[in-house]
């Protein structure tokens, strides 16, 4: 008898995580749901963002989005880093 191992399923509050662009909070939802461990809990997120293209491309989307704003906090504090700098540095 051959027997064929069988994917949990992504709990749907997993999915509404996924949707908003969370997917850490997916991983950690699945693994309540099914006591896996962090490698396969990301395992079971990861294969059903794959059978998803829509929820795939969203997420890219949404993870561009979010570089793109550390990028500008990161030029803003060094920006107002160099302010404070030049400011106290020419006391």
């Amino acid at each position: 008898m051959v027997t064929t191992l069988t994917e949990p399923s992504v709990p749907e509050a997993a999915v509404v995580a996924l949707q908003r662009g969370n997917m850490i909070e997916a991983i950690k939802i699945v693994r309540m749901d099914h006591g896996l461990g962090l490698k396969e809990s990301k395992d079971v997120v990861d294969a059903y963002v794959r059978r998803n293209p829509e929820l795939r491309q969203s997420l890219e989307e949404k993870s561009s989005e979010a570089g793109r704003r550390l990028g500008l906090w990161l030029a803003l504090l060094v920006g107002a880093g160099l302010v404070v700098w030049l400011v106290l540095g020419t006391r």
